[in-house]
This record gives C-alpha cells, structure tokens and sequence, in this order.
C-alpha cells in the first residue's frame, strides 16, 4: 500500500487476533481508547446504495407493466409481466444487504492513544494503520438515523490506495482518497473522543471515552478500552 507510514496488514483468521480488529498486541504505554463496527442498514444505504437498488428494480416493474399495457395487454397479463422479474429484483436486494451486512460485521475501528486503525474485508480482511502524526485533521457528517461518518485527512504528502480502504472511504475523493470511519453509531461521541486523541488533552479523552463507551455499548464487535 501505497503512503508513507501506513502499514497494511492481511489476516488469514482474524479470530487469531490478539484483541479482534488488531492484528498485534499495542506496544507499551499506548492505550486502546474505543473500537466499533459500522451499523450494517446505514452502511447498506450510504456505501452499497441499497436503496436505488431497490428504486431502479421499482421502476423497471412499472416500465414492463405500462408498456405491456400500452401495447394492448390485459391488466392481468400486464402485471403477470411485471411481477416476473420480482424475484430477480429481491435476488439482487438481498445481495446487496447482504454484503453490507457481511462487510459490517467484518470490520472493526480502533481509535488508540496513537493511531486509527480500520480492519475490514470479507475474502480477507485487512488491517490499515493510521497514526496521527499522518493524520491533518478529521470531519462530522451525521445521518438522520443516529449514524454518522467520520472522515480522516491525510498528510499532504501521504497517499493511501482505494482498494485497500474501500467501502471505508470518503465519497467521490478518488484522486486523493480519504480513509473514513463510516455509519458510526453515535458519531458525534466518536469525533469528540478522536478530536481530544488528536490534540493530546488527557482530560477531554477522557469524559469522550466515558461518553462514547456508553453511546455505543449496543454496537456488535464493540471492544471494551484497555
């Protein structure tokens, strides 16, 4: 992978991991602040695009029974041509959700007292590393349904490759991607507890890290911090 000072690790069982989403032991004094998993419906929406999935089979059913219609069907013929292609439509749903769902449950955020690391991959997982002295500074974006995204802004001089790091990336910043804690629940809790790592204040992590413990203790592969 390309960007100085990134360190892409593959893992064949990531159950062999010492804490899961790290692929090693923290070295000593660096402490383990917050892990989380993206909530899977929210990453199914934003990073999938399950719902124009769903829009685009909609609206091909309506085309095959209007023109079937127009060209001098009954309507009971029309929508028997129709509904034919429903099932391929909830086939290609449920692909959909169930990749999200897979690539959720795959990936884990680890904020430490040094770096971010993102695990992630369903063939074969990943881990990238991201320590703070790469990172320039980091965003908020909250979603209607309590999630949010968290966007990370590399070094000027650092370069990280799409492929390593997608779906867990900033939309369309494909010349120079953007790694991204993506459908975190409880986001804003997250943001403040990285903002506080970031700038090196003990206090403000703190009550972050007591706030964003208990913000998302019903997050699947949520850690507690060592």
């Amino acid at each position: 992978m390309s960007g100085g000072g990134f360190v892409n690790v593959p893992h064949d069982d990531y159950a062999g991991e010492p804490i899961p989403g790290l692929p090693a032991d923290l070295p000593e004094g660096e402490r383990l602040l917050w892990q989380g998993s993206p909530a899977w419906m929210s990453l199914a929406v934003r990073a999938f695009h399950i719902r124009k999935v769903a829009i685009y089979f909609a609206a091909l059913i309506l085309w095959r029974g209007v023109s079937s219609k127009y060209d001098g069907a009954a309507t009971g013929e029309a929508l028997s041509y129709a509904l034919a292609i429903m099932p391929v439509a909830l086939c290609g749903i449920g692909i959909v959700a169930l990749l999200a769902y897979a690539y959720a449950r795959m990936t884990i955020y680890s904020i430490t007292s040094r770096r971010v690391m993102m695990r992630s991959g369903v063939a074969m997982p990943i881990t990238v590393n991201l320590p703070f002295k790469r990172i320039d500074g980091a965003g908020l974006r909250l979603h209607a349904d309590g999630t949010g995204d968290i966007p990370l802004k590399l070094s000027k001089d650092d370069r990280i490759a799409i492929m390593a790091i997608w779906p867990n990336m900033r939309p369309w910043r494909l010349s120079r991607p953007e790694p991204m804690l993506r459908s975190v629940p409880d986001a804003s809790a997250v943001a403040d507890l990285l903002a506080a790592a970031l700038s090196g204040s003990r206090l403000p992590v703190a009550r972050a890290e007591a706030a964003a413990q208990a913000a998302v203790s019903d997050v699947h592969s949520l850690r507690p911090a060592h």
